[in-house]
């Protein structure tokens, strides 16, 4: 069919280019009814749109060797003035047994942030604990690495375990004894924020929740295991030859989307036929895999009397009562990381080889194209940090990569930079490149 007078087709041929549509930003949440359409933007120099989405993303690195051999960049990208990124990384080493050891990871938090920042900051706390328990236990002989990995796992879901049992703990009896506590009792016991507030904070864990992806490499760097909890991803690109690129995607995303994660659940609750609904645990919440989310994993009760409580409530509990009339054999959610190992032969290692962990932000504006914006990453990845360049490229390579993922040229990185729009037009972007 032919485009009429004053089609969308023949409006945007009218326009200046200083002017985009929704479609016309990679990974974009809004829609037609965020319009009216076109929106102005700013179109910016090569110079200044490197500038800006360094000011915007932060950048920065880690270097845990000598020269430029092994290093990390990582950032964490939200354009939208209006709205505070959920989105966390680390990097860091772990000194365990008097060696080094590597964490590096990115946690895509929902909800709100007290959640995704706690473990942030917790996650490589107890690692890294976990890590000097295995090497004592072993008087700091080589650990055989699937030993590694169910204490990888072990330790990531303790972190899970802390968050509801930090609340309950409060309640001498457990959720029984809170069960037998009018609410006065239990708003006074949660709700300490004039005496320190360390209750509320506890509790506060609960309401929110975060994916993760979590990379440790050992410290002779010959292996390699990720955690994975939800929807993040993992990719590894090594140089077979000069230039000569394979790339894998490490990572299985545990959503609807997949099979496997839609059986498990089922399974874990037979009988059930509103343990998904709309691809959605308990047709609220999309990642079947978290950190957090404490209602879905305590019996309902733990919500109702517990986290209701909880300052300043809420009038409104509709929402909650969606999901909870259908929480019925607690955990929904699983804090179960799928950790997969993946040996680093140095006598074979390629000429260059990267890591790279990021949240669904990142692979939304990739769409369909994300090998591409990977392989244009790598072929320009040479010139960046050259001085003698007309304008000199950034050389942290995640800044690199969420460049080339926003279209990798001026205009386009300026739409999304500089869109004149009062909602956010793009999920949170976090992305952590580690050489490997």
């Amino acid at each position: 069919m032919l485009a009429g007078p004053g089609s969308s087709a023949q409006q945007k041929e009218a326009q200046p280019s200083s002017v985009a549509w929704y479609d016309e930003i990679p990974g974009s949440i809004c829609g037609p009814e965020d319009g009216p359409w076109p929106r102005a933007f700013t179109n910016l120099t090569t110079s200044e749109a490197w500038d800006k989405l360094s000011l915007a993303s932060d950048p920065q690195s880690l270097a845990y060797g000598t020269g430029e051999e092994w290093r990390a960049d990582a950032l964490n990208f939200q354009p939208f003035p209006g709205a505070k990124s959920q989105d966390r990384y680390a990097m860091q080493q772990l000194r365990i047994g008097g060696r080094l050891w590597t964490l590096t990871a990115v946690f895509d938090g929902h909800l709100g942030d007290a959640t995704v920042q706690h473990a942030a900051y917790h996650v490589p706390i107890i690692v890294r604990e976990f890590l000097e328990d295995l090497d004592k236990k072993h008087g700091g002989r080589v650990v055989p690495p699937p030993l590694v990995a169910d204490v990888f796992s072990c330790a990531i879901r303790a972190f899970d375990d802390a968050i509801a049992n930090d609340v309950l703990e409060l309640f001498p009896g457990g959720l029984d004894a809170a069960m037998e506590m009018p609410d006065q009792q239990i708003h006074s016991i949660l709700n300490d924020q004039f005496v320190g507030g360390k209750n509320f904070e506890r509790a506060r864990l609960c309401m929110y929740g975060t994916t993760a992806l979590v990379a440790l490499v050992d410290p002779d760097h010959t292996n390699l295991w990720l955690a994975n909890l939800g929807d993040c991803q993992g990719v590894m690109v090594s140089e077979t030859a000069p230039q000569v690129w394979s790339y894998e995607i490490l990572t299985r995303v545990h959503n609807g989307q997949n099979k496997r994660e839609v059986e498990r659940v089922k399974r874990e609750h037979p009988g059930e036929a509103e343990c998904i609904v709309d691809g959605r645990v308990l047709g609220a919440i999309a990642p079947f895999r978290c950190l957090g989310d404490t209602p879905f994993k305590q019996p309902p009760e733990f919500t109702r009397r517990l986290l209701y409580n909880l300052f300043p409530g809420s009038n409104d509990t509709s929402l909650w009562e969606e999901f909870l009339v259908r929480n019925k054999t607690p955990p929904y959610i699983s804090a179960m990381p799928e950790v997969t190992h993946f040996p680093l032969d140095r006598l074979q290692r390629p000429l260059r080889r990267y890591l790279i962990l990021c949240s669904d932000g990142f692979t939304d504006i990739c769409g369909k194209h994300q090998r591409s914006v990977i392989d244009r990453w790598l072929r320009t990845m040479s010139v960046a940090g050259d001085r003698s360049s007309t304008i000199p490229i950034p050389p942290n390579r995640a800044l690199q990569l969420l460049w080339q993922g926003l279209g990798g040229d001026s205009v386009s990185v300026s739409k999304v930079l500089t869109l004149d729009l009062d909602v956010p037009w793009l999920d949170d972007i976090t992305i952590v490149v580690q050489t490997l």
